[in-house]
């Protein structure tokens, strides 16, 4: 497995080794043993799994606010997706900074989010499934979003197209009116 630090503090890209014979493949997705090797100690407690009909939906910009904030690790297991991180630590030299992956079925490529940032995708192929481990319980009391479109932001999303979006994403608040309180170093 191979952990690589992004231009965002925190935020890594995971590829595991891929054990290939005729049969087909085998990976290891996690392993707790080579987070450690990595810096990271993380205890994940639950496992999500979406799917998206068509190519152009986009989910996010999602997180939760403290005491109950996720780290992600998520992967996509069926077509591709274009997966977004932000910054929204107060103080980051990164705020509001973001970086983008593409993760697919076939890279096999993951993309670990620490606790201060915002999360979002958007969907590459018809028929996507991702799955996303989290370090906490989903909380709708502290379910919050930031508009994936915020000029502030600039996130250049692949698509040349009005994207398919959620009313509550579409409803999102932008990034400086947004409820935050990650605190960098913190």
């Amino acid at each position: 497995m191979k952990i690589t630090k992004t231009k965002l503090e925190g935020v890594m890209i995971v590829e595991p080794v891929v054990f290939c014979d005729q049969r087909g493949w085998f990976i290891e997705s996690y392993s707790q043993a080579m987070f450690r090797t990595a810096g990271i100690e993380v205890n994940f407690v639950q496992d999500n799994h979406s799917y998206s009909k068509e190519k152009g939906t986009l989910r996010g910009l999602h997180y939760q606010l403290n005491p109950k904030a996720q780290v992600k690790l998520v992967r996509c297991t069926t077509g591709a997706i274009f997966d977004v991180a932000v910054d929204i630590r107060k103080g980051s030299p990164n705020y509001g900074n973001w970086m983008g992956i593409e993760l697919s079925a076939e890279n096999k490529k993951q993309l670990y989010i620490p606790k201060g940032f915002t999360h979002g995708f958007l969907t590459l192929t018809d028929d996507v499934e991702v799955h996303y481990k989290v370090d906490t319980h989903y909380a709708l009391d502290y379910d919050r979003g930031i508009r994936w479109d915020d000029p502030a932001l600039n996130i250049n999303w692949p698509i040349h197209y009005e994207p398919i979006v959620s009313d509550k994403d579409q409803k999102a608040p932008l990034l400086k009116d947004a409820d935050h309180n990650f605190v960098f170093g913190k």
